[in-house]
């Protein structure tokens, strides 16, 4: 063996290596650290590769393959791993950990040495049979290894260990196994360990919900949607899912599980609940301890019953403490006056442990005793009336009226509460008895009452006295009250005769009336009650009192006007100098306006960068929405900042909305919280059908999410890519008019997009093509010439302006540019624009000159377009609204279409000999080009205002409008005829301009 080899097995007899343990998410199917006994590799030929096997201080093997052919040329050293199973792996990937020693370090090997290796593999069903000849070309390369870093002859000395881990993706693997193959092509190096290992999703318990271990798919791009089953005494509200990535990593839990009634959730499973404990409704949430007087003896108890002598109301939740009825009513106490009575009474002592008390009277009339001297009652007279009511009081006292005078009264009142109902003899009563003798002395003295007359606001009355009374009459009082409005209070006056004019009351209103007599002995009883209504309101008092309004207005209006012109005249001149200082400051708020609002009837933009707090930008633009009317459904990407979903905004009377929700994943800062939600703030400010409509944020719970319409066809450039040449070029045309209506918005609103890209234009299910994806934006200044300057961030080269990459002066300009490239992409069916050509390979190109030719298939007219947008200068390239006026002729005259790039070989002129006059450009553009300006007057007076007529002009019409040196004549003539050019062989496409 040759030094430089010795040198690499002393560098690989440390006993140091050892291979780090899996992680959770791969399942190792090869190890060589791992292997016990021989491996059994192969080589070809067999003095190539050495297999060098030591044991380790723990008595294991370390299998180490070295080989060092450096000093001979033309090296083919093949190492063939065993056959591997791949189990339930679609893709592999195989980690290796290698030394390598730099050829310059070893003498004389110049020309044979080198540093790199090859993997490959090979797939098969059955382990190949032994005698199987090695073929090298049955296997497939994977890559070139190279070291990262190299050993040297110092390193040798200093026993120092350089060592290398690289990791490479096999597949996708579709047999039942395969073998591994190291080729060397003439390096010093050794391969220390080899661990063969696919990743996977390991099972694991989310939201209640178990999840198997999962296999991501063959397309790393694709998330492999898993639906968990609940845990045991758990119950699916949402279905529990999971999305397995390309990584191993488990992705947006969505939905989930809620432990069953008579369980809680401990440590990711469901338990029952402890006896003394309990639970009624299926959820999330802990047990619940026994309410007060009641108890629960088993596991998993539903409901705690109540203790001996207490109760639950039907209406009660189970979680309320069991209670009793009310002890009886305490203190009861009447009070009788001349025309009430009145009952008193004190709370229960013992409430029952509730809080809805009320009370009932009862009432019992006595008027003696029967023959065994035993007293009778009998229920009250119905007509004995109880304010505010006889059962169900709230309060602690009740008014009686009506009764009959020198009667017993017993009045019984009862406590009950909702458990009063639930016990037979739950009713605990107390009472008092009342007679009602001082109430009157002696019967009514007064029969029937008369109304004589009445008005709006009184009534007079009038009734008889008796012919003998029992004693002299003092005096009547008359009591009365409203028949709509009967309560205890009300109204009475006196008067020593037998009639009396009651005033004060309102119009057309029912009132009843009573009279009782005051004699020596006191009061009597009251009469009977009477019922009187007052007059309706007068119209002709009305109208006398409108007609009187009136007059006084009118009077007062005259007067009004003579003090004004009176006015009005002293202050001519003051009126005047304040008119002249009001059209100054119009004219200045006018002025003002038009600096700070480039583009009239269009609202501009606002940065939310400005924002001293960028919150704030958010709140003014993005509508808050609340989280539970969001029903997320599948995740359909991932994007910068999180997750993006697909699923529907449900909001309380409006009909549901597909949605994309992006989310801000966990774990973030406040900066990128900012930067999340800035692209919400601009999205806001913009309303138009081409750009993607903003359905609003949510802040104020995690996740942070932007909601945003959904488009069913997803991104442009991918959508075509999955459709080449179904569309026609109609079709095509119409989504790139669609773009420029969305970018025309965008650029009168002074806006600058910085990132237009098929990526970033969406597609709906109806072919609308939508500008989305702000987060590179920017605003333009005022100054429409004005460009924004990046300050820092990566710029897509393929995409961008020349001036946008050398100077970072972004505009609507190099938007333009941009556009042709979507153009080209829309046209090419999504293809990549410069295609395998590195980013600095075409920022030389296009310095150099070179734009992209046409797609196969593509109008002239539209390539054409293309090379416009991709004029060097950008003050050349056309703006929106022409490119949007130009799309709309194309749509108007679909023959211009006809004529295919391809089809132009024909012409005495190639597509890049044509003139860089725009077809689309005005009379006046068209003169600024060639710095002839100042005859824009003249061309329009004399009726030249297209292109197509100043095509047909002489050297004589030039002269006739006014153009006379000699040297601004031929200028104009000289362009007239590339023009003219131009326009032929754009005429032979069948597009007339």
């Amino acid at each position: 063996m040759s030094t430089a080899g010795k040198y690499c097995v002393l560098l690989f007899l440390l006993k140091s290596i050892l291979s780090d343990s899996a992680t959770s998410n791969q399942v190792v199917l090869l190890d060589t650290t791992a292997v016990l006994g021989e491996l059994d590799w192969k080589t070809y030929p067999v003095n190539g590769w050495d297999a060098i096997t030591e044991m380790d201080e723990q008595n294991r093997p370390i299998h180490t393959f070295q080989v060092c052919h450096v000093m001979e040329p033309n090296q083919n050293n093949w190492l063939r791993s065993g056959w591997i199973q791949r189990q339930a792996a679609q893709r592999v990937y195989v980690e290796m950990r290698f030394t390598l020693r730099d050829c310059n370090s070893i003498p004389w090997v110049s020309g044979t040495c080198k540093e790199t290796f090859n993997l490959f593999y090979l797939q098969t069903n059955e382990p190949l049979p032994a005698a199987t000849r090695f073929r090298p070309s049955d296997y497939s390369k994977v890559d070139t290894i190279a070291a990262d870093e190299s050993f040297t002859q110092t390193d040798l000395g200093d026993r120092v260990l350089r060592l290398n881990t690289e990791v490479r993706e096999v597949g996708p693997v579709t047999q039942n196994g395969f073998y591994l193959a190291f080729q060397d092509v003439g390096a010093c190096i050794a391969l220390v360990s080899v661990k063969v290992f696919y990743k996977r999703c390991p099972s694991t318990l989310r939201n209640l919900a178990s999840f198997p271990d999962t296999v991501p798919h063959m397309d790393s791009s694709s998330l492999v949607e898993v639906r968990g089953a609940c845990v045991e005494n758990a119950e699916e509200r949402d279905t529990p899912k999971l999305y397995c990535g390309a990584d191993g990593d488990w992705l947006v839990p969505l939905g989930h599980c809620i432990c069953s009634i008579g369980h809680e959730e401990m440590d990711g499973f469901c338990g029952a609940c402890n006896p003394g404990f309990f639970k009624a409704i299926a959820g999330n949430t802990k047990c619940s301890k026994c309410p007060l007087h009641s108890s629960s003896h088993d596991q998993a108890g539903t409901l705690c019953h109540c203790d001996k002598g207490f109760y639950r109301a039907l209406k009660d939740p189970t979680t309320m403490a069991c209670t009793r009825p009310p002890s009886a009513p305490r203190n009861l106490v009447s009070l009788i006056n001349d025309t009430a009575l009145f009952l008193r009474w004190m709370p229960p002592s013992d409430l029952g442990g509730r809080k809805d008390i009320t009370y009932n009277v009862l009432c019992q009339r006595c008027d003696g005793s029967d023959g065994d001297g035993m007293t009778q009652c009998e229920a009250c007279e119905p007509d004995l009336r109880f304010i505010p009511r006889a059962l169900g009081l709230t309060g602690t006292s009740v008014a009686i009226l009506d009764f009959a005078s020198h009667t017993n009264y017993t009045f019984h009142v009862e406590a009950m509460n909702g458990v009063s109902g639930l016990v037979l003899s739950a009713r605990l009563l107390t009472n008092v008895t009342v007679n009602t003798q001082q109430a009157g002395s002696g019967p009514a003295l007064v029969g029937i009452i008369n109304k004589d007359w009445s008005t709006q606001d009184s009534i007079a009355l009038s009734w008889s006295e008796m012919e003998q009374p029992p004693s002299e009459i003092v005096e009547y009082e008359v009591k009365y009250y409203e028949k709509e409005q009967e309560q205890l209070s009300y109204s009475s006056t006196r008067t020593k005769s037998t009639s009396v004019v009651v005033t004060g009351l309102r119009p057309s209103t029912v009132y009843v009336f009573h009279v009782r007599a005051r004699t020596a002995a006191g009061y009597t009883a009251y009469s009977s009650n009477f019922e009187f209504e007052t007059a309706a309101d007068d119209p002709d008092i009305a109208d006398q009192g409108q007609v009187l309004v009136m007059v006084t207005a009118s009077v007062g209006g005259f007067s009004l006007l003579v003090i004004l012109t009176l006015f009005l005249l002293i202050t001519g001149r003051c009126q005047g100098y304040i008119k002249a200082r009001m059209k100054s400051e119009e004219k200045r708020r006018t002025r003002l306006h038009s600096e700070h609002v480039p583009f009239s009837g269009i609202k501009t933009y606002v940065d939310p960068d400005t924002y001293e707090d960028p919150t704030q930008a958010v709140e003014e633009f993005a509508k808050e929405i609340v989280p539970s009317y969001i029903c997320i459904e599948r995740v359909i990407g991932a994007g910068e900042f999180g997750e993006v979903c697909s699923g529907y905004l449900r909001i309380p009377g409006r009909m549901d909305i597909s949605v994309a929700i992006k989310t801000l994943k966990g774990g973030y800062m406040d900066q990128h919280r900012r930067d999340f939600l800035r692209e919400a703030s601009i999205m806001g400010q913009f309303n138009n059908p081409n750009i993607i409509r903003l359905e609003g944020v949510v802040t104020n719970s995690r996740p942070v999410m932007i909601v945003v319409e959904y488009m069913e066809n997803g991104a442009l450039d991918s959508f075509l890519r999955t459709r080449d040449g179904q569309f026609t070029v109609l079709q095509l045309v119409g989504m790139l008019r669609g773009i420029a209506v969305g970018m025309t918005y965008l650029s009168d609103m002074g806006y600058v997009h910085r990132d237009l890209a098929a990526r970033n234009i969406l597609v709906d299910e109806n072919l609308v093509c939508k500008v989305s994806d702000f987060g590179m934006s920017r605003v333009l200044e005022d100054d429409s010439e004005a460009a924004y300057t990046t300050t820092g961030g990566k710029i897509p080269i393929r995409w961008t302006a020349p001036e946008a990459i050398a100077y970072g002066k972004f505009s609507s300009a190099s938007d333009i540019w941009s556009y042709g490239i979507v153009m080209w992409e829309v046209m090419s069916y999504g293809e990549r624009p410069y295609w395998e050509m590195s980013n600095q390979d075409v920022i030389l190109s296009i310095d150099e000159g070179y734009r992209l030719p046409a797609p196969m298939g593509c109008p002239v007219t539209l390539h054409q377009l293309m090379l416009h947008c991709w004029q060097k200068e950008w003050s050349q390239r056309p703006r929106f609204n022409e490119v949007l006026s130009f799309l709309d002729k194309l749509t108007i005259n679909p023959s211009s279409l006809l004529t295919l790039v391809n089809d132009v070989q024909s012409y005495s002129h190639s597509p890049e000999e044509l003139p860089d006059y725009p077809l689309f450009i005005s009379i006046g553009d068209w003169l600024d080009s060639i710095k002839m300006s100042q005859y824009k007057n003249n061309f329009l007076a004399g009726g030249y205002t297209t292109l197509d007529s100043i095509s047909t002009m002489s050297i004589e019409d030039i002269r006739r409008i006014g153009v006379c040196l000699i040297g601004h004549q031929r200028r104009i003539i000289s362009s007239i005829q590339s023009l003219r050019l131009q326009l032929h062989h754009i005429q032979q496409s069948g597009f007339q301009v």
